[in-house]
């Protein structure tokens, strides 16, 4: 309880780092000296004076463009100028350019595929990197603070990753303990053991529900909505059935011992379905779930060291109080098949 409560508690409460939301307007030509708008999000530029602020539309590693004149006009929108070379320095007809932004106070902010920038239809197509590689990204301040990364799209939602993925590692846990229990059920029938394959299969069940639910909230906010189908929530959804099925293959017999075994044979099969269905199917698939085809799981960035001090906590707290919560379902078993002299 002490683990689950520092992390609800350190889980909601750190600050993320300073990022920046949007760059407006998002598209433009090469040839064109265009005024941009930069959008932080828990940012404070008023805190860093503007000769201490230094933007960026970077191209790749090599090229860049440097912003000019740049003004702080609250503490979460500066702007600044950009002269865009007359061409880009490859040939295709248009890039992303990253958007750097850079000051003491906050540190480094960087937004993927900020603005759209085209070659205008009165350059050449030829490439060239004049006038973009003039002013290259570097000496840039680091801020090393407890905060947790910024991330585009997920936003504030990037701390559900202290409960939804913890409930799939409790989960994984107390199906392992329940398969085990009714292996050493098929081997020795004692009731104890087919008291415990059942109330850690349940147990993992309510967490499989939880996870499910959470990864149903935040697909809400990162793909625009609860349910889309997504190989992984499909693939979920039958390993749930399957384990779901199994309770009710346990209230199907009236003789105990009989429906015991039964169900002990069926948790082996359940249990050896799961790493395909949530581990293996979906990486098969293109999918938006991270750890797909297509979709890399968390990176360094994603989770840093910050999160890590959280994310670890969270799946032994988590865990922990699905083995605590499945020792009371055992304990309530054994007294209510006293009770009608079952044991």
């Amino acid at each position: 309880m002490i683990l689950v409560l520092y992390v609800l508690l350190v889980g909601m409460l750190i600050p993320l780092k300073p990022g920046i939301v949007r760059v407006a307007p998002e598209t433009a030509q090469t040839g064109q000296t265009v005024l941009l708008k930069f959008y932080g999000y828990n940012t404070s530029y008023t805190r860093s004076q503007a000769a201490e602020t230094r933007v960026w539309l970077e191209y790749d590693s090599l090229n860049a463009i440097a912003g000019r004149d740049l003004r702080i006009l609250n503490d979460t929108t500066l702007e600044a100028i950009f002269d865009f070379p007359a061409t880009l320095p490859r040939k295709s007809p248009s890039v992303q350019l990253n958007a750097i932004l850079d000051q003491a106070f906050d540190g480094v902010s960087l937004l993927p595929g900020a603005l759209q920038l085209s070659r205008s239809a009165d350059t050449v197509s030829a490439a060239t990197n004049a006038g973009w590689n003039q002013h290259p990204v570097g000496q840039l301040h680091i801020v090393k603070n407890f905060t947790y990364p910024y991330r585009n799209v997920i936003y504030e939602s990037i701390r559900n990753t202290y409960f939804h993925v913890p409930m799939w590692f409790a989960l994984m846990f107390l199906f392992i303990a329940s398969v085990g229990y009714s292996v050493l059920y098929l081997r020795d029938p004692k009731p104890d053991y087919d008291r415990k394959a059942a109330a850690f299969a349940e147990v993992g069940l309510w967490f499989g529900f939880m996870g499910l639910v959470t990864g149903m909230l935040w697909a809400h906010y990162a793909w625009g909505k609860a349910w889309s189908n997504d190989i992984k929530q499909l693939m979920t959804a039958v390993a749930l059935l399957i384990y779901l099925a199994y309770f009710i293959l346990r209230n199907s017999f009236d003789e105990v011992e009989k429906g015991a075994r039964l169900s002990a044979v069926y948790n082996i099969f359940a249990f050896a379905t799961i790493i395909p269905l949530l581990y293996i199917v979906p990486r098969l698939f293109a999918s938006l779930h991270p750890g797909a085809t297509g979709s890399p799981a968390f990176g360094s960035q994603d989770l840093d060291n910050t999160m890590r001090a959280v994310f670890y906590p969270a799946i032994i707290g988590f865990s922990l109080l699905g083995f605590w919560m499945a020792q009371l379902r055992v304990r309530y078993q054994r007294l209510a098949d006293k009770a009608i002299g079952l044991d």
